[in-house]
């Protein structure tokens, strides 16, 4: 293990250390359509330009399990008198819960499984109602939200369905399209649905602040491709076809049970300055206690891949198209996009600026917000396999007008690596690369136009993870590493991030993975005891199981396992949480519930 310190300052438009430059990413910001007509034909016209014999290029794969979860948690209203101590569904900032598998206020647990939502009584530790989600999806799960007495699930599914419009003379044809279906569930008494939505659209993230919901989705045309004899003939048919298309095509429905439908109006449509896209990313919002009604949609002609909220404001960040497009005469720089929307109030959410990074984020631990500035993390690398010239970048961006530009920029992390994990803390970064070692790089932001690189740590494996404990230090969870940086199973280290960064603590359990390191819902902390619970599997298979953690401000101790049994192979623990002094473990098949302390008395609650 190395340490290395540094005092390395970086500003825009320059490196912030080594040899290396990072040019700045093209400028972005949006801009706004004149009315209908010219929504429909640069959309048209944008399509047209991407369309090849067999349709679009860059048509997406469909998920391998034809439905997946959606989304990551809310906390609860508060009712009358005061409810058990309890655990939150680790979502990245407190003011914009995450939708998650399992939600609780502390008087009850809700959980969603195999198409079901169950609701458990943690007192009598009793699942005390089941219902039956519409949908007719009894695999994979959905997600929820949870405010007061309303539960918000979400949920999609990849399904075949014939286009509307064929062309003439020709055969409609199925075609793959993801179906996201919002279903809320009123809990006051016995559960029942008390509203449903559905769209052709998929679903991508959404936050939650008290009881406004902000749900993110993105679309791409419905339009059929005829083709034809030959690839002149097919993109000649199938740019006619776009060119016949209504607008429609482009402009996804909503859909409530009832039979309404709604749609963006144009005027709340943009799209950013440096290009026009094809398909639509768009933002919808919904008022839990007021019930499933208008969504107030608000879109951009672009696309979207990461969600970031704080509460008051929320970012969705996207690849620009032409880096995807083939065949190409020169190997493209890789920028990421990134869009600004204003959410401070509960009605439309309000579009407000755009700007470009150099590079790709990670997740969305890569970005925050802090004083009004954002804050990303990127590796900056070609788009070509076995690309060994890449490195990462630390960027302010400041509102200014509608663009997000920046102000400052720290370059030359972890050359020859790529991100793994990423955390904003107040005005500091703790950005994590790895392809040998995992240097542990500690970036002061106190004066967000000239971020500095104050530490270096060096040590095996990698930290997928990074989340701040009660005495102020940074814990990592990972993998540990050989020195050629072969991985050999789960580490968990403790980082006194204090002055000189240092690592003071470690765990490892050789051959195991962890979800965590790629889902942190998956992860639960409980502040007040130091409990730290995180699934592990072997690589070679078995049964998933939560490993229990002690942390405190010195190191790491093993408290123990909770297995879940289970009838399914393959299946196990993949969330938990804390409710009084009960340790709730919870898989496809179950619940458990544990005494805290000790990880005894437990009791096994399967779900029907």
């Amino acid at each position: 293990m190395a340490l290395l310190l540094a005092g390395i300052a970086g500003c825009s438009g320059s490196p912030g250390r080594g040899d290396r430059t990072v040019p700045s990413a093209p400028p972005v910001r949006l801009v706004a359509y004149d009315g209908c007509d010219k929504l429909h034909e640069e959309l048209q016209r944008a399509t047209a330009d991407k369309v090849g014999p067999f349709g679009l290029d860059d048509t997406p794969a469909l998920p391998a399990d034809g439905i997946r979860a959606l989304g990551k948690a809310p906390s609860a209203a508060k009712a009358p008198g005061a409810a058990p101590e309890h655990s939150t569904t680790n979502s990245h900032e407190p003011g914009a819960d995450e939708p998650d598998q399992v939600k609780t206020d502390g008087r009850r647990i809700v959980t969603v499984a195999d198409g079901r939502l169950r609701v458990i009584d943690p007192a009598t530790r009793k699942v005390t109602h089941t219902l039956e989600l519409p949908g007719g999806h009894r695999s994979g799960d959905g997600e929820l939200l949870l405010s007061g007495d309303r539960a918000l699930v979400l949920s999609r599914s990849a399904r075949m369905v014939p286009f509307d419009r064929p062309a003439p003379g020709q055969r409609p044809l199925p075609s793959p399209q993801q179906t996201m279906r919002l279903t809320l569930v009123d809990l006051s008494g016995a559960p029942k649905v008390a509203g449903s939505m559905t769209s052709g659209t998929d679903y991508l993230d959404a936050r939650q602040s008290g009881s406004t919901v902000r749900v993110v989705v993105h679309s791409r045309p419905r339009i059929y491709f005829p083709g034809g004899n030959g690839r002149k003939k097919s993109v000649a048919a199938n740019r006619d076809a776009v060119w016949e298309a209504p607008l429609d095509a482009w402009l996804p429905a909503f859909q409530l049970d009832g039979g309404q439908s709604f749609r963006t109006p144009c005027d709340q449509v943009s799209r950013p300055s440096s290009y026009a896209g094809s398909s639509m990313l768009t933002v919808l919002t919904f008022d839990l206690a007021k019930g499933l009604g208008d969504p107030r949609p608000v879109a951009v002609t672009a696309d979207g891949s990461t969600v970031y909220g704080n509460g008051k404001s929320l970012y969705v960040t996207g690849t620009p198209p032409q880096l995807f497009t083939w065949p190409r005469k020169k190997t493209p720089e890789s920028h990421t996009d990134v869009y600004k929307f204003d959410v401070s109030g509960k009605g439309r959410p309000r579009y407000v600026a755009a700007g470009s990074v150099k590079g790709f984020l990670l997740n969305q631990y890569s970005m925050s917000e802090h004083d009004g500035n954002l804050r990303m993390a990127t590796t900056t690398s070609q788009v070509e396999p076995d690309d060994r010239s890449s490195q990462s970048s630390v960027y302010v961006l400041a509102q200014q007008g509608g663009s997000l530009k920046e102000i400052g920029r720290l370059d030359g992390l972890g050359k020859g690596e790529r991100i793994h994990s990423v955390r904003f803390i107040g005005p500091t970064a703790y950005v994590v690369t790895f392809r040998q070692t995992d240097p542990l790089y500690v970036v002061d932001l106190k004066d967000p136009r000239r971020p500095r690189l104050t530490g270096e740590l060096k040590i095996n494996g990698y930290s997928a993870y990074l989340h701040p404990t009660a005495d102020g230090r940074l814990l990592g969870v990972g993998q540990d590493a050989d020195a050629s940086g072969r991985t050999s199973g789960l580490q968990v280290s403790l980082f006194d991030v204090s002055g000189e960064p240092r690592r003071i603590g470690s765990y490892t359990l050789p051959g195991t993975t962890s979800q965590v390191e790629f889902d942190p819902h998956a992860f639960l902390y409980w502040p007040k005891t130091g409990l730290t619970v995180v699934p592990v599997r072997q690589r070679d298979g078995g049964t998933p199981e939560a490993l229990a953690l002690k942390v405190t401000g010195t190191g790491i101790t093993m408290a123990g396992t909770v297995r879940n049994p289970s009838e399914t192979p393959g299946t196990g623990v993949t969330r938990s949480l804390v409710v009084g002094d009960t340790l709730w473990t919870f898989s496809d098949d179950g619940a458990r519930a544990v005494d805290a302390s000790t990880l005894k008395d437990g009791d096994r609650l399967p779900y029907d």
